[in-house]
């Protein structure tokens, strides 16, 4: 028996504003869903109120996004780029080539996204910077070295 696939689920403060944005990033709606059921399309919202459970998806990557449960968001903020002592969840996006890390950077700084840890070639063999989510999260954007 093994396992087929991990799907993470963040806690946020908003299913959409989220939504927004992994969508700055590339990532895709996958589904919402509030009291009424699911969110045609995908959307923030309908009749029965705004989305409090949805995903995004990027390739065969997905994310659940629940608003207010399922977990705790993070809190403490970073005191200095590169500080590790934040709390949300971290996780790694693995990405094809250094030079994707790089272009993924640069969207996030054009879009004022906290970064708080440049791209850096570490010593473990992979190309990174951290970027954190506006609850806390924080991903390690990474590619193996050998990629390029």
């Amino acid at each position: 028996m093994s396992v087929q696939s991990v799907t993470p689920v963040l806690n946020v403060s908003s299913v959409a504003a989220s939504m927004a944005w992994f969508e700055t990033l590339g990532w895709k709606r996958g589904f919402s869903w509030n009291a009424g059921g699911m969110i045609c399309g995908a959307a923030d919202s309908n009749e029965h109120g705004a989305a409090n459970f949805g995903s995004v998806c990027s390739g065969k990557a997905e994310i659940f996004l629940c608003c207010g449960g399922q977990g705790s968001r993070g809190t403490i903020l970073p005191k200095f780029p590169g500080d590790d002592e934040t709390d949300g969840v971290w996780m790694s996006w693995w990405m094809e080539s250094p030079s994707d890390v790089d272009a993924l950077h640069a969207v996030a700084v054009a879009n004022r996204m906290t970064v708080t840890y440049p791209p850096t070639n570490e010593p473990w063999g992979v190309r990174e910077f951290h970027l954190r989510h506006p609850d806390g999260h924080m991903f390690r954007v990474s590619s193996g070295l050998e990629s390029e």
